[in-house]
């Protein structure tokens, strides 16, 4: 009989069994609540478009040409700027799309490189290629506009929910926003450990917070609930995340790996449990919980007290 394979090395070892078990809930899918993330090869492609110039301007250095030079390299600097603003911002647009309820991105990044690669365009028409300025300006705009058309702009309103009122929305969406923050920080200090089935591990623990959050964004009434678990619960992740990251790259100190461990089984075993709370009424058993986690992320070394 076919049997699943599991030992050591391996990615999912003992860490998702272990807390399934522990929980007395099945564990949960690798690719839960994963995001499939779109990757648009135009947007990369925006990124070899401007070598041509670069070659150009290094030519131009050669003839000893300065006008030509700078407008060449200007333009590839400005393309390449505009082609790096451009995936970030199909980044925060991604991010936008699969939340509920959220705020338009503070920059809007898509625009600015729309408007940075008709600039771009412009300059290289009359520094390099001696265009009138008038005819450059217009290439540019002609560049900006099928920039806008190719891409779109950025998401310029928010996004709630009906009947919530804006009060509401927007303080689900920053709290929402800080938690992301904090799961962001947390799985940048796993990646430094270098151990596949920690980062594994604590993936799994983020993803069980995201569904937190989506509960969260679709009834904001549960944020009052929600907010006190998650920040505890994140913070004391990400702190003992970073400092297990530290301690590791230094010292590869086995009683630091073994508290570490046992820190993200306690708190895998807790966020099982108690996620049911969240997204009930029982207000005494999530208090409890909480301060039980206060009190075991405090007497742990790895968390500062």
């Amino acid at each position: 009989m076919a049997r699943r394979y599991g030992g050591k090395y391996s990615p999912d070892g003992s860490g998702r069994e272990a807390a399934g078990a522990a929980s007395g809930n099945p564990p949960p899918g690798p690719f839960r609540n994963r995001r499939v993330s779109r990757i648009s090869v135009r947007a990369r492609l925006m990124f070899l478009l401007p070598l041509p110039l670069l070659f150009a301007g290094l030519g131009a250095i050669q003839r000893g040409s300065a006008p030509e030079m700078l407008g060449e390299l200007g333009g590839f600097a400005g393309l390449m700027l505009s082609a790096w603003l451009l995936n970030e911002g199909l980044r925060a647009e991604e991010a936008y799309d699969a939340r509920a309820v959220a705020r338009p991105p503070a920059i809007p990044r898509k625009l600015f490189a729309a408007v940075l690669a008709g600039a771009s365009v412009a300059l290289v028409g009359v520094a390099s290629l001696g265009q009138p300025l008038l005819g450059a300006l217009a290439f540019g705009i002609v560049a900006g506009a099928a920039h806008v058309l190719a891409f779109g702009l950025d998401p310029m309103r928010k996004k709630g929910l009906e009947g919530v009122d804006e009060f509401a929305t927007d303080r689900v969406a920053r709290a929402i926003d800080k938690a992301e923050e904090l799961v962001r920080q947390t799985t940048d200090a796993s990646k430094r450990v270098g151990d596949r089935r920690l980062e594994g591990r604590i993936e799994r623990l983020c993803d069980q917070a995201r569904e937190v959050f989506r509960v969260v964004e679709r009834d904001p009434r549960d944020l009052s609930r929600a907010r006190t678990f998650l920040s505890v619960y994140l913070l004391g992740l990400r702190d003992a995340t970073v400092k297990f990251a530290e301690l590791w790259s230094r010292s590869r100190d086995e009683t630091a790996r073994q508290a570490y461990e046992a820190l993200l089984g306690d708190l895998e075993q807790s966020f099982a449990t108690q996620r049911t709370h969240l997204l009930e009424d029982d207000r005494s058993s999530l208090d409890i919980e909480i301060e039980v986690l206060r009190d075991r992320l405090k007497q742990d070394g790895l968390v500062a007290r």
